[in-house]
């Protein structure tokens, strides 16, 4: 059975993150922090065929012990697991708390949606990630970001003085997060927007594009980015340039400031069947199913190939991926195969094998946000999953 779920009235917006609340709030955001729609249902969804492989497939620890596919879902505390090939669902799993019609909280996962739309604008003529970050949003002239190019935030290459600590109480992060409307505001303190937060950041002198260092405030710069560039709100650029030519069938919004800035770091919910499609999308070199070219061929072909070894190497993340490197917010998992990733806190993943042509999504409310081991052993399962699949008749 599954851990119970708090009544809906006892989860406030100090708690909601936090488990197991977080198995309801996960999928009910908009009860919680105000959000912009991006889309509404298109249709109904293809039934769904089941675990199939997912049931018979036993993997392997790191200890070398074997553990059932289902029960690594269930002890990882997985909501919903879609594998997906060819553009067809061919594995569904679902844990009893979740609704696979209800958009899903994907945190940093929105980071890779965010670098897709950056593509697409690029595509367009519109963005030159080439250029300085204050030819769009001239607000950052005061802050680290005066003297970096839009390419420093899709890499993760700015020299920022910022701590990504999810656990907070008070400090800087729980400041960023208060902009965000994710946590409450607190006495004393003068609420302020997403972008008059940003423009306070400094830096630590050492120079942009050097080394990798993670830290979600670039990625909300660069949804700010994308926005001014575009002359359109991130909600609705992403509905009309890729949500609706990708396919997607689902409801999506994603959450917003006091201003009706848009949370690109962190902030997309979507089912977890579009984020496949997402995946799908990105195997397929940024064609949709019914062959229009979504996102520039050139540019997933540049996520691929490129991204600065040395950078990842000296960055805060090497061990992750320890042959891995990152570009436009994607991860090269650096397993041989050319798979790249999609990451979010608590559990969320986007897995897309060029090899075994097999997509995985994966959505849940892991209770901690950040763990090393989890990750590890996520990213051990997931490789054993696509390789299974993609050997299936």
């Amino acid at each position: 059975m599954a851990e119970p779920i708090p009544p809906r009235a006892a989860i406030t917006l100090a708690d909601w993150r936090v488990h197991p609340n977080s198995r309801y709030s996960f999928q009910h955001v908009s009860e919680f922090v105000p959000v912009a729609m991006v889309a509404t249902p298109a249709g109904a969804e293809a039934p769904s065929p089941g675990p199939g492989l997912l049931a018979r497939m036993t993997l392997g620890d790191p200890d070398g012990s074997p553990v059932d596919a289902l029960d690594h879902m269930r002890r990882s505390h997985t909501d919903h697991v879609v594998v997906m090939r060819g553009g067809d669902v061919i594995a569904e799993w679902l844990a009893e708390t979740a609704d696979p019609g209800r958009p899903h909280l994907v945190f940093s996962i929105s980071k890779s949606i965010t670098g897709l739309l950056a593509g697409i604008a690029a595509g367009e003529g519109l963005l030159d990630p080439d250029a300085p970050v204050t030819d769009y949003v001239p607000s950052m002239a005061g802050s680290t970001y005066a003297s970096a190019r839009v390419r420093d935030l899709l890499d993760m290459t700015v020299d920022l003085d910022f701590d990504e600590e999810y656990l907070d109480d008070g400090g800087a992060f729980d400041r960023y997060r208060r902009a965000m409307l994710w946590n409450p505001e607190r006495p004393g303190t003068t609420p302020e927007t997403m972008e008059a937060f940003l423009a306070t950041l400094g830096g630590h002198g050492a120079g942009h594009g050097k080394r990798f260092y993670y830290a979600s405030p670039n990625s909300d710069l660069l949804g700010l980015v994308v926005e001014r560039a575009a002359g359109m709100r991130y909600p609705l650029y992403l509905a009309e340039r890729l949500w609706k030519p990708m396919g997607a069938r689902g409801a999506a919004w994603v959450t917003v400031d006091r201003a009706g800035t848009a949370r690109a770091a962190g902030g997309v919910c979507l089912t977890t069947r579009d984020l496949a499609r997402i995946g799908q999308l990105v195997l397929d070199d940024g064609r949709s199913a019914s062959g229009a070219q979504v996102v520039p061929h050139a540019w997933i072909a540049d996520m691929r190939a490129n991204g600065d070894r040395r950078a990842w190497v000296d960055g805060n993340f090497a061990d992750m991926f320890a042959e891995g490197r990152y570009r436009s917010c994607w991860y090269d998992v650096g397993d041989g195969r050319g798979s790249i990733a999609a990451v979010g806190i608590h559990g969320q993943w986007l897995w897309t094998d060029p090899v075994s042509r097999v997509v995985i999504a994966k959505t849940a409310s892991r209770p901690d946000p950040s763990n090393d081991d989890a990750t590890a052993l996520e990213i051990r399962m997931l490789g054993q999953i696509a390789r299974a699949f993609g050997d299936a008749p």
